[in-house]
């Protein structure tokens, strides 16, 4: 409960590629900001993996990329939303992001191949994620040579030995920094996932920033002591 309760009051950012943390990902993160840019050749950008590993975060982000510079994009988060969206409209995209694809329906499924189909024509993308790996999908087969078209990548959760240096690095980025202890306080006592870990990172810098006060672990207790009035 009480970790929950940070998770609450350090609302995460919106999902873009400045906070989505690679580790092992890297290449598959080039990927996708390269399709949401323009520069890919290939139609469509495939990605898998077990959940909690960051695969919708890079959907949304992508989604936001292509908007920031312009560009219309779509972020569905069920492939049965499919059904009830115009077929033409959705060709028009200059990007559609569609999560869950291993629980699409036959329906959906033939909807989703005829889009790829229109997209290709038009030059437009198609960013979609997965739980299974492309031969273990459920689909019909034209469906699977289509997605298997593109680029296929394996999204994997970052190990606990790396979360030091990317939480290091995120703090960088933002133009803080953060020290080991911090980081070793921060792991011991708070959720471990990646998204709580960047939301109290936000929160915290936000805290840093309104009271002049660097971050540290006095600061930390304090934070958590007045949000929530938890002692650790």
């Amino acid at each position: 409960m009480t970790e929950q309760l940070i998770f609450e009051l350090a609302a995460p950012e919106p999902p873009s590629f400045g906070n989505f943390l690679p580790g092992r990902n890297a290449e598959a993160l080039a990927a996708v900001k390269a399709l949401a840019s323009g520069d890919a050749a290939e139609t469509g950008v495939l990605l898998w993996g077990a959940p909690g590993t960051g695969k919708t975060h890079l959907l949304r982000a992508a989604v936001r990329a292509v908007e920031a510079l312009g560009g219309s994009a779509t972020f569905i988060a069920d492939p049965g939303a499919l059904l009830a969206q115009d077929p033409e409209s959705l060709a028009a995209r200059k990007m559609v992001a569609i999560d869950g694809i291993d629980q699409a329906t036959p329906e959906a499924q033939a909807r989703l191949f005829t889009l790829f189909n229109r997209l290709k024509d038009r030059g437009g993308h198609l960013i979609a994620a997965s739980r299974l790996a492309l031969t273990g999908l459920s689909v019909r087969e034209d469906l699977r040579t289509r997605l298997g078209w593109g680029l296929v990548y394996e999204i994997l959760a970052l190990a606990d030995a790396d979360k030091p240096a990317a939480l290091a690095a995120y703090a960088r980025q933002r133009g803080f920094r953060l020290t080991d202890d911090v980081i070793g306080y921060l792991l011991a006592h708070g959720r471990r996932d990646m998204a709580t870990l960047l939301a109290t990172l936000s929160a915290l810098d936000r805290y840093s920033l309104a009271t002049k006060r660097p971050i540290t672990i006095p600061m930390l207790r304090d934070w958590w002591q007045r949000e929530i009035g938890l002692d650790r």
